[in-house]
């Protein structure tokens, strides 16, 4: 077999195998898997099968994240957190191996409950019975809290609830 020969064809051999159930986030920005995961509340201790490819060749991207999650569907609200960190992410609900749902997360124009404020005399901080809420600016992203103002545009992974 001739070089190229063998170059083509590690070229297209399959680095994740595919999933009978669950979710595959494709299009992660690169260095993001683990905090995709991390906001998910998919830790080491976890029983679902889950598979991580980072740093993929991407022709759109350069490079990208891919995380499969087996026998998982993904809620609204967890979507709508990936999106924070991923916001060109897509999301394939995959049923009996094939793509029966794709489409691409879109931040929302307010999160309720996902982040905490970073302002330590924000009524959301205190014993008071108040879900923290924060309008969406998408480029660049940056959360508003709607009762103190504060801005959040760096460090997001750190603010999720």
């Amino acid at each position: 077999m001739n070089q190229k020969k063998i170059e083509g064809s590690l070229n297209r051999e399959m680095r994740v195998r595919p999933i009978k159930q669950g979710t595959v986030i494709d299009h992660i920005t690169a260095g993001q898997a683990l905090n995709v995961l991390k906001i998910l509340g998919i830790s080491g201790t976890t029983t679902a099968v889950v598979s991580v490819a980072m740093n993929v060749p991407s022709e759109a991207m350069g490079s990208k994240d891919i995380v499969k999650i087996e026998d998982r569907e993904l809620e609204q609200e967890e979507v709508d957190r990936v999106s924070l960190i991923a916001p060109n992410a897509t999301i394939n609900i995959i049923r009996d191996f094939e793509v029966v749902e794709k489409y691409r997360v879109d931040l929302p124009e307010r999160l309720e409950g996902v982040m905490k404020c970073d302002n330590p005399n924000c009524i959301s901080n205190t014993s008071e019975p108040v879900i923290s809420k924060f309008t969406v600016n998408k480029k660049p992203v940056e959360l508003r809290c709607i009762y103190c103002d504060n801005v959040i545009s760096q460090g997001i992974t750190e603010h999720l609830i």
